[in-house]
């Protein structure tokens, strides 16, 4: 009588053996899936952005494994791998769209440094010009002040066309053209004037009483106003920033019935033009 060689323990041995040695059940479709869980798990933004995302896309993704290794049937994997890839693709489109709020965010951020940048610029920029143009009002001031104290010094009255600046008849020798010491002392105090305000210009005016004929006293007035003009030049004064006319016994300040009043109109009048060398005229 033979031996059955084969006892139900060993035949228990042998099933045990063969489901363990069964490869797991795959697809294409799974293997797409897988790929894509790698990429997903691979990128630090989807576990930043999206991690419940995520880890609902483990969940369905470990499913699938799952259901591959019980050898489950293709069309079961397929569906376990389509929802695993679908929560795959819904991280990644959160992922994507917080990435886009992102930079929504850093742009709108830029744009409202550039904004405050350029509003502390122009605030920067206004402080300076109101400095400087207080600056330039506290010089403009000060020069203005200087101008009138050295004008007062000159006598100098102001009118309708400006500073005007008298030269008496005794700046002059008697019935002569000539400045005499005094007179070129006065010029070199406007020469001074000038220097110091380069963008004024002289209008100098000759006058002279009604003595004499209207030819000589015309000429006589236009001879003195070349002679300050001259004493003007010699002291620096550019000649194009000298004008001169001579208006004889014409324009008279005083009757000329007694020697006061005609030596009042015996007389060299300098009008000082304004900032921008304009003159009125008379």
């Amino acid at each position: 009588m033979k031996k059955n060689l084969f006892s139900p323990t060993l035949l228990t041995i042998a099933v045990l053996i063969s489901a363990c040695s069964t490869v797991p059940r795959t697809t294409s479709f799974l293997e797409q899936t897988r790929r894509d869980y790698g990429v997903a798990q691979n990128n630090p933004n989807v576990a930043r952005y999206a991690p419940l995302e995520m880890q609902q896309a483990t969940i369905a993704m470990n499913q699938a494994n799952l259901a591959s290794t019980h050898d489950d049937s293709e069309d079961k994997i397929n569906k376990l791998a389509y929802i695993a890839k679908d929560k795959i693709a819904l991280a990644q489109e959160v992922t994507k769209q917080k990435l886009a709020e992102v930079a929504m965010a850093s742009t709108v951020k830029e744009r409202d440094q550039m904004v405050l940048n350029q509003r502390t610029a122009e605030a920067d920029q206004a402080k300076m010009n109101a400095a400087d143009s207080q600056r330039k009002t506290q010089e403009a001031q000060a020069h203005a002040a200087q101008l009138e104290a050295e004008l007062a010094d000159l006598a100098a009255k102001k009118t309708d066309r400006g500073m005007v600046i008298t030269l008496g008849d005794v700046l002059f020798g008697t019935d002569l053209s000539r400045l005499n010491s005094n007179g070129m002392h006065t010029a070199q105090k406007l020469a001074d004037v000038l220097n110091q305000n380069p963008q004024r210009t002289v209008l100098i005016e000759g006058f002279t009483d009604s003595t004499g004929t209207a030819p000589y006293n015309q000429e006589l007035s236009e001879r003195r106003a070349k002679a300050v003009r001259s004493a003007l030049q010699d002291m620096g004064i550019a000649a194009e920033r000298i004008a001169i006319r001579g208006y004889g016994q014409d324009f008279p300040v005083a009757s000329n019935d007694t020697a006061g009043n005609r030596q009042m109109n015996r007389r060299v009048e300098i009008v000082l033009s304004d900032d921008n060398g304009k003159i009125a005229q008379r």
